[in-house]
C-alpha cells in the first residue's frame, strides 16, 4: 500500500482577513500532490487543533500579514496539550526578524517570507511531513 501524500492545513488564526497568500500556497501544495485542508480566515486556536486531530494533519501552515503570527505560540501550546506536538507548524507572510526568532524559539519549524519560491515551500513542506511521520514511527 502506498504511503498517503502529505496532509497540510492552511489557515489563518486571529483577525487577519488577508487570505490571498494562503490561497496561493494552498493551490500550490495541492498541485504538488499534497492533501490540503484550507480554512477561511479568522479561525480560533481550538478549532485548528480539533481540525488537526480530525484530519491527521502532518503540517499546519499559518499565514500572517497583520501580526497574528504573535499568537502562534498559543497554537503550539494547545497542540502540545492535545498530544499533537509532532505536527509541524510553519508561518508565512510579513514577519519581522525579532518575531521570527521568537516563533522559531517557540517551536515553529520554519518561517517563509514574501518572495520565497513556491518550489522551496513544496520541498520544505514535504520534508517536514516526512519528519513528522518519522517522529510518529519512533514513538510507536
Amino acid at each position: 500500500m502506498a504511503e498517503r501524500p502529505p496532509r497540510v492545513i492552511v489557515t489563518k488564526i486571529g483577525f487577519d482577513g488577508h487570505d490571498r497568500g494562503s490561497r496561493v500556497i494552498a493551490a500550490c501544495l495541492r498541485d504538488a500532490g499534497m492533501e490540503v485542508i484550507y480554512t477561511p480566515p479568522w479561525q480560533e486556536i481550538p478549532t485548528v487543533v480539533k481540525l488537526t486531530m480530525e484530519e491527521d494533519a502532518d503540517v499546519i501552515g499559518i499565514s500572517s500579514l497583520a501580526t497574528d503570527h504573535l499568537i502562534v505560540p498559543k497554537l503550539l501550546s494547545a497542540l502540545r496539550e492535545a498530544g499533537l506536538s509532532d505536527v509541524q507548524v510553519i508561518v508565512g507572510g510579513i514577519v519581522p526578524a525579532k518575531d521570527e526568532t521568537m516563533l522559531l524559539n517557540s517551536g515553529v519549524a520554519q518561517v517563509f517570507h514574501p518572495g520565497t519560491s513556491l518550489d522551496d515551500v513544496v520541498v520544505s513542506v514535504r520534508a517536514l511531513s516526512e519528519k513528522r511521520r518519522a517522529m510518529q514511527g519512533a514513538s510507536t
